[in-house]
């Protein structure tokens, strides 16, 4: 009886957990079974894996080949198993050393000719096996993503032969270097905009402190327009960041050619999206949208369009940052830590206030189609614009604004700050701030209580309008907040046309 083993890796969330391939080969009859709760695609290895050795001149023994897939109790899915299973088939037939492969982990899917491709989450796994202290086996073009992991041993081959070749040393497999950084096009300049110097000002604090905004305004106006403008006043990722984006990203089979996600994400799904495309789930828990736009910006255009029920989906990762998709089975958990920006129309027909235009239901269906939005969800909003129609001779005529590097520089500096309020293992935006730790000056205490008491302003409505307040402070590059800082967080408070609270 012959039992050999390789390590791979199965995915909760961006988490990797080990799971061991064991491989005996016993007398009896000629059987090919692999256990250990697989799924289907689990399941189908075998015949892969079968044709694969077929290829390459070699066939099972015909003897009773088990594997399992340990621990048994954890659920495998996914074509990355086809390796490391045929890894370990290979090894108790002795054609690879048994030793060697023990110092390994594995994971790629396998032609019938023997050939490896992509497989997701290369790059948790690469991290997951350097934290053991294994080496790791994956396809030839994920090399430079598994490389990200530093100081670990990468073995990529483009199919098995080489790999099997390599082991016998008679061929010799170069290590792959890190893939490089993903490329970014160019992004729209904020220069492009004329006017609406106050729905440019919300953008500026929205990208300084990572705030939830909300542009209100009839079609045509240029929510769109500006909402497309605010992934270019970010900041590029740091390297904690650029990982953490990346290993979701890769976990997701999207991360192109393994290179690394340096700018924020901009994640713009329809209106037609369901509650697992935005926040996770499908038959593999999956992360969805939310999840996608980690650090960066997620943008639902007609806000209101969305199923109330995938819009309340958002509110948990609003408010801590991560989501949560729960199963019988399992609970797997994806960070989602995103500047949401949404655009909607005042109602339905979109001309609400204005006489010449708005329907014969007015301000009735103003009303109707903003209470598709719950109360929650919009005490969720930090920042509120009302976005007006710029005339054709402000078009023509007005001056182009500031240029989006220009207002990068301030969000930077201001984000410098914030940074150095924090430290490195505090909240990396003032939307995440404690907010007992905000310094106010005794004036700007005052106005905030009193406003929150006249407008009724809920606990968490308070909290985020003295962030918002932290962030223009920031901005000013004072240290502590004032007065006129508040007044304008104040003003940027959810009031939109129709709706009466």
């Amino acid at each position: 009886m012959t039992i050999s083993r390789v390590q791979c890796f199965a995915f909760s969330g961006i988490e990797a957990v080990p799971v061991e391939v064991q491989v005996q080969i016993s007398s009896g009859l000629p059987a090919f079974l692999v256990v250990g709760l697989p799924d289907k695609a689990v399941g189908e290895a075998r015949e892969r894996v079968r044709a694969a050795l077929t290829a390459m001149g070699l066939a099972l023994p015909p003897r009773r080949v088990l594997i399992n897939l340990a621990p048994a109790d954890l659920l495998k899915e996914g074509s990355h198993f086809d390796l490391p299973i045929a890894l370990a088939v290979l090894a108790a037939m002795e054609v690879l050393p048994r030793e060697e492969m023990a110092e390994f982990a594995a994971l790629g899917e396998l032609s019938l000719d023997g050939s490896l491709n992509p497989v997701a989450g290369v790059l948790p796994a690469a991290i997951g096996a350097s934290a053991r202290g294994l080496g790791l086996i994956c396809p030839a073009a994920q090399g430079g993503e598994a490389a990200w992991a530093g100081q670990i041993q990468v073995l990529a081959p483009t199919d098995l032969l080489a790999l099997i070749n390599h082991f016998r040393g008679t061929q010799v497999l170069t290590p792959p270097e890190p893939a490089g950084f993903a490329e970014t096009g160019r992004l729209p300049d904020l220069a492009e905009v004329r006017g609406m110097e106050s729905a440019r000002r919300a953008l500026e604090i929205a990208a300084a402190g990572g705030h939830n905004i909300l542009l209100v305004g009839p079609p045509g106006a240029g929510k769109s327009m500006l909402a497309a403008r605010l992934p270019g006043l970010l900041p590029d990722l740091t390297p904690r960041e650029a990982l953490e984006v990346s290993m979701i990203h890769s976990v997701a089979g999207m991360l192109d050619g393994g290179r690394l996600v340096m700018r924020p994400p901009f994640r713009e799904p329809h209106h037609t999206a369901s509650q697992a495309a935005l926040t996770g789930g499908g038959q593999r828990a999956r992360p969805g949208e939310a999840s996608l736009a980690h650090r960066g910006v997620l943008f639902l255009d007609e806000l209101p369009e969305f199923p109330r029920q995938s819009l309340d989906s958002l509110r948990q990762p609003m408010e801590s940052g991560r989501t949560t998709v729960a199963r019988a089975a399992a609970h797997v958990t994806y960070p989602s830590r995103f500047l949401l920006i949404a655009a909607m129309n005042p109602c339905r027909c979109g001309h609400l206030g204005d006489a010449g235009r708005e329907c014969g239901r007015a301000p009735r269906c103003g009303e109707d189609y903003q209470n598709r939005l719950s109360g929650p969800l919009l005490d969720r909003i930090d920042l509120t614009i009302a976005v007006q129609p710029t005339s054709a001779v402000e078009l023509s005529r007005a001056p182009p604004g500031e240029a989006s590097a220009v207002v990068a520089a301030r969000v930077a500096a201001a984000r410098r700050a914030q940074l150095a309020r924090a430290g490195t293992e505090g909240p990396a935006t003032n939307a995440e701030a404690d907010p007992h730790g905000l310094e106010l000056l005794a004036e700007a205490r005052a106005l905030a209580e009193q406003a929150a008491e006249r407008l009724r302003l809920s606990p968490r409505g308070f909290t985020r309008t003295l962030r918002v307040a932290r962030s223009i402070a920031d901005l000013a590059g004072v240290a502590a907040i004032r007065r006129q800082d508040v007044a304008e967080a104040l003003a940027f408070r959810h009031r939109m046309p129709g709706r009466k609270a």
